[in-house]
């Protein structure tokens, strides 16, 4: 069974950085989409980012230029690189990818709190 493990969630003052890590069990090139959703408190999870086999991307509007996703194939890994972290950014973030015939696989989940 393909896993996502995700990690780098933590503490962070309003405009730092962190950046998260999504490992897959298999091969990356398994999933034909991955990507990060984050959930607040008391509120829907949303999409923050997307990356599609092909190499395009997707961001929302909240995100757009701060943070960027990107992936190593080798290490079989997709990252989030959050930059000037605001205090809504406080969310679980979690990890997913979609395969043809298997739905979507979610990782864990791993907590980002922007606090000062």
């Amino acid at each position: 069974q393909v896993q996502l493990v995700e990690s780098g969630g933590g503490l962070v003052q309003p405009g730092g950085s962190l950046r998260l890590s999504c490992a897959t069990s298999g091969s990356i090139f398994n999933f034909n989409l991955m990507g990060w959703y984050r959930q607040a408190p008391g509120k829907q999870r949303e999409l923050v980012a997307q990356m599609f086999t092909g190499g395009s991307t997707n961001y929302a509007d909240s995100v757009k230029g701060r943070f960027t996703i990107s992936r190593d194939n080798f290490k079989n890994t997709v990252y989030l690189q959050m930059n000037r972290l605001k205090p809504e950014d406080t969310a679980v973030y979690y990890c997913y990818g979609d395969r043809d015939g298997h739905g979507t696989t979610w990782g864990q989940g791993t907590q980002v709190t922007v606090s000062s």
